[in-house]
């Protein structure tokens, strides 16, 4: 009886969001403080294997992304996640293999096989991210996973920044990579022992988790083309490229700019800031004394004005050092200041800028499979975006060239958000999405019956 309750306990919608932020903290989060160590935390001269790894990824991961929806529904959640987050062990050891053996087609390869494992893990991410809260949570509910994700950077980065204080050299440690694989692997299991079906999820008003009946692999490829007939989501498109376009230019300057332990420092800040920024996003978006759509659209504003001031801030900056910068700031350095606080603030502006863009898609919809799908196609996106930004830096374009690409990206994308936000209704618990499984299943009914109604008339005639 005392294992029921405890499972029980664990099997609401909190307490898994929590537990799928732990699984993201050691696998994504540690991925992340990797990638914001810039060079994948090696030697600036290697910046050209990590951009061609990370398009490697990024490619794999769009293309897989459109169809990780239909994965996700067919496999499952819980053994989905648990696929995807062996890829981003796999990735770390790669770097650790390059590091003791210099085999720079292993990082190429496992970018790849990442780039499939993370289409699937995100799409999964997505829909217990969106589904399980209730409608009035569903911001605090993306601010606490975004914070536990993050702890992850922040983690890694510490890691990274204990084992290499007083390392000169221009990368981290050995030793490092292997802290970050042990983590990952922590996180894999995690993944299998402590994530639930959605089935066992029950909300604190007694209510379970819209589960729809599993369809037919024909009906789950229907619903990820149907996607695309879907006006809100195709008006996200620019907000979706936009929102990991900026990785490829941030974390380079991280690497042109900064020493090894500054750059450590830096990331770790990068991804406090995000936790602090998806806190604040969070709950002003569940502030309940004003309507949905209106809280939508303030923090819409709010949002557009901070991105825009430091994006500002950071084109300034850019425009005082060149891609051959060669003296790279340490964190005792005079002039180290200005441009910690600029990355800080870089982080601060992703958190927020992702976080409403998770809970603008929550509320398009309570139905996890149609989430899934939301999700798969945000990820697409995203990574399609991001594969193009890291071939792009891996041409070596002046940097102020890349920092302006990514701000007027960001800044193309608020009109349409904006219009999207307009539409936000205050409830999705009375409506039938026609792009949901349930109304999938219900035209596939409907033409089955029409058939067969028609096959008879034949036979009469």
């Amino acid at each position: 009886m005392l294992n029921l309750r405890i499972l029980q306990q664990c099997n609401t919608p909190l307490i898994q969001t929590v537990f799928l932020g732990l699984v993201c903290l050691c696998c994504p989060g540690m991925f992340n403080a990797l990638s914001g160590l810039g060079a994948g935390g090696s030697m600036s001269s290697n910046v050209a294997l990590t951009d061609a790894a990370n398009g490697a990824l990024y490619g794999c991961f769009a293309i897989i992304g459109f169809f990780a929806g239909t994965f996700t529904n067919t496999i499952g959640i819980k053994h989905t996640l648990t696929i995807g987050s062996i890829g981003y062990a796999l990735y770390a050891s790669a770097f650790w293999v390059y590091d003791r053996k210099q085999i720079s087609g292993f990082v190429i390869a496992a970018g790849a096989i990442l780039g499939c494992c993370a289409g699937v893990f995100w799409s999964a991410q997505g829909a217990i991210m969106m589904s399980y809260p209730e409608e009035k949570d569903k911001g605090k509910y993306v601010a606490i996973f975004w914070s536990l994700f993050n702890l992850g950077g922040i983690l890694g980065s510490v890691i990274a920044l204990g084992l290499n204080l007083e390392n000169q050299a221009g990368g981290v440690s050995t030793g490092t990579y292997t802290a970050f694989v042990i983590v990952m692997l922590i996180g894999v299991v995690f993944s299998f022992v402590l994530i639930a079906s959605p089935s066992r999820v029950t909300r604190p008003d007694g209510s379970k988790v819209a589960v729809a009946k599993a369809t037919h692999w024909t009906a789950e490829l229907k619903g990820v083309l149907l996607v695309w007939k879907e006006w809100r989501m195709i008006c996200l498109i620019p907000a979706f490229l936009a929102s990991n376009w900026f990785y490829s230019y941030q974390f380079r300057v991280n690497a042109v700019y900064f020493d090894a332990s500054a750059r450590a420092l830096n990331d770790t800040m990068y991804w406090a800031l995000q936790i602090i920024g998806s806190l604040m996003i969070g709950f002003l978006l569940d502030n309940q004394r004003m309507s949905r759509r209106g809280r939508g659209i303030l923090t819409l504003v709010i949002l557009f004005f901070v991105s825009m001031g430091i994006w500002a801030g950071g084109f300034a900056f850019q425009l005082t050092f060149n891609n051959d910068f060669n003296t790279p700031i340490g964190w005792k350095d005079a002039g180290f200041g200005g441009p910690f606080v600029l990355y800080m603030l870089y982080g601060f502006a992703d958190s927020i800028y992702q976080s409403y863009l998770y809970w603008l898609m929550g509320a398009m919809s309570n139905d996890p499979s149609l989430l899934a799908r939301y999700a798969g196609f945000y990820k697409a996106m995203q990574s399609a975006g991001a594969a193009i930004s890291f071939g792009i830096d891996a041409v070596n374009i002046p940097l102020r060239w890349e920092c302006l690409i990514s701000w007027l990206l960001v800044a193309i994308s608020f009109p349409l958000i904006g219009v999207v936000a307009h539409h936000i209704t205050e409830t999705n618990n009375e409506e039938t999405d026609e792009f949901s499984d349930t109304s999938i299943a219900s035209t596939e009914k409907n033409e089955k019956v029409q058939f067969e109604q028609a096959n008879d008339l034949n036979k009469q005639a």
